[in-house]
């Protein structure tokens, strides 16, 4: 795996890669700038994001401008009660001319996937999705085929409509880096949303290529984590596993991500190290949607991932 350490030169350069990523966002979607920096910190992790909130919040907009902006090849599946998976990975078709089978390509074979609405297609399809966003790569009738790169997943999905959904198993939730909400906008966001739909929807435009996103991953690969904050957040994750007001805890690979998502935010920063304050804003959005409540919690994972974070000794 390609891992590049980030010097002053190369850093200032994925930090206006990454401002430009931004700009461009934030000129079509209205939501916090927090969000937008969040869901760039995904990209430059190399993470899949899920996007959970109320209809009408531009879940999609966002998902949709992300893709843009980022260049390369994308696809939007939208799931529904009778999607397959071959509908998703690709399926092998009787070729007339040679009496032979022939595999065809699904939508998943794209640099960026926005899997629209995900919980209203069943587990099994749903499931479908597991070996391309671990793996890079779809499994069809025995022969395995790699994914372009670089690959990443966008789902959304509704946070109040449960009619005639299927809720993601805790083994797909574990995939996605980080799990966001955009919220409602106040009154100016909404009236800056009014302006900017009055001629037609806003597009965004193409300012990285897959190629740089590439070389912007490698550089957050070699963002330097010291064992001090290896510790810390070993004894974060731990703290998951014994929380009274959890019955289930963060897994390794949660532990994985949130130090990819550390490094890829003080990247965003700068930093050429992994500080205790990069890791506090990112673990509640990487570690909050694998989690479990115990039965009667009195407060959302989030908070709880928040509570623990700010209880662990920091490193001195």
């Amino acid at each position: 795996m390609l891992l590049v350490k980030p010097d002053f030169r190369t850093l200032n350069t994925l930090v206006q890669n990454a401002d430009a990523l931004v700009r461009s966002i934030s000129r079509v979607v209205v939501v916090g700038a927090d969000v937008i920096e969040h869901s760039v910190v995904c990209v430059l992790a190399g993470g899949h994001l899920l996007l959970n909130d109320l209809p009408g919040v531009g879940k999609t907009l966002l998902a949709r401008s992300l893709a843009r902006s980022l260049g390369g090849s994308f696809k939007r599946i939208q799931f529904t009660p009778d999607l397959l998976p071959t509908d998703i990975t690709g399926s092998s078709v009787l070729q007339r001319a040679g009496g032979s089978f022939e595999f065809v390509p699904g939508p998943i074979f794209a640099n960026v996937v926005l899997a629209d609405e995900i919980n209203r297609a069943s587990t099994r399809t749903q499931s479908a999705l597991l070996e391309s966003m671990a793996e890079g790569q779809v499994t069809a009738d025995g022969r395995s085929y790699s994914l372009p790169e670089p690959f990443w997943v966008v789902a959304t999905q509704n946070e109040v409509d449960s009619y005639g959904t299927f809720p993601l198993p805790n083994a797909q939730l574990d995939r996605f880096i980080m799990s966001l909400t955009l919220g409602y906008p106040d009154a100016a966001g909404q009236a800056s949303i009014l302006e900017r739909n009055q001629s037609g929807d806003p597009e965004a435009e193409t300012v990285l290529s897959g190629e740089t996103v590439l070389e912007m991953q490698a550089q957050v690969r070699g963002v330097e984590v010291a064992r001090p904050m290896r510790e810390y957040m070993a004894n974060v994750l731990v703290a998951t596993r014994d929380h009274p007001l959890l019955s289930l805890g963060a897994s390794p690979r949660a532990g994985v991500h949130m130090q990819r998502a550390s490094q890829a935010l003080a990247a965003l920063r700068g930093d050429n190290y992994v500080a205790p304050e990069h890791v506090q804003q990112v673990a509640p959005l990487v570690l909050g949607h694998r989690l479990i409540l115990a039965p009667g919690s009195p407060m959302p994972p989030e908070d709880v991932v928040d509570e623990i974070v700010r209880g662990v000794p920091v490193p001195v």
